[in-house]
């Protein structure tokens, strides 16, 4: 199963690499650099001590990052991006509360669809795979006295999702190449996060057990056509 899912990864990274090679030796491509900032509100199931599920509370997480485009029309493009992102849950069991936090860095792949990628304003839709990287994952708990079951947090190195959203631009300078992004993002996870296969205490439970991350962001950044 890890050989397929890394198999997976590989093929998607030539894919990714491969599309951006076409991209580039297109005549009618511009490319862009941009910078964003994205507050992300995310939803995950967990598991209480007594084996049901539960939803946690809406957290707002953090995301920032990167995008490079290519945009082979004024009405058609590709972009990818590299976005440090954290999500988190937090729910109440009893007296205990708990508060599970998971880092990613998402690299998701963009079809981008616009209305005038160069005009003064221009809206655009996108879609495309999304590879995530776990880069740390965090358990708090408060309010327990040691007695109870342990509760145990294991995620997956990776994750897949799908990428979708729409945005409106604004040219910031007569040239039209300095632009402001206003947008909104969703994530649907395709994959199960959870990595339960170690062993663990017989008074212990693992606290997210076939688990998938859905996320929403708004966004806003700027970037330059060249």
């Amino acid at each position: 199963m890890i050989m397929k899912y890394q198999r997976n990864i590989i093929l998607f990274i030539s894919l990714v690499a491969l599309l951006f090679v076409f991209a580039i030796k297109a005549d009618a491509q511009k490319a862009e650099f941009g910078l964003r900032f994205m507050p992300t509100f995310s939803a995950f199931e967990m598991k209480t001590s007594s084996g049901g599920t539960v939803k946690g509370e809406v957290t707002l997480g953090f995301g920032a990052g990167a995008l490079l485009g290519f945009n082979f029309s004024k009405h058609v493009g590709v972009q990818g991006e590299l976005i440090y992102s954290t999500v988190s849950q937090k729910y109440k069991e009893l007296d205990v509360e708990r508060k599970v936090n998971l880092r990613y860095f998402n690299i998701p792949l963009l079809l981008s669809l616009n209305t005038n990628k160069t005009g003064l304003v221009n809206l655009n839709i996108v879609g495309g795979p999304q590879i995530g990287i776990s880069a740390g994952s965090e358990l708090f708990t408060s309010g327990s006295d040691g007695t109870g079951p342990e509760a145990v947090l294991s995620v997956k190195k990776g994750d897949l999702g799908f990428a979708y959203g729409a945005g409106i631009d604004f040219a910031l300078n007569q040239a039209h190449t300095f632009r402001l992004g206003l947008g909104y993002r969703g994530v649907l996870g395709l994959f199960d996060i959870s990595n339960n296969t170690g062993t663990i205490a017989t008074n212990a439970y693992y606290i997210i057990d076939r688990t998938h991350i859905n996320t929403n962001a708004i966004y806003f950044g700027i970037s330059l056509l060249f």
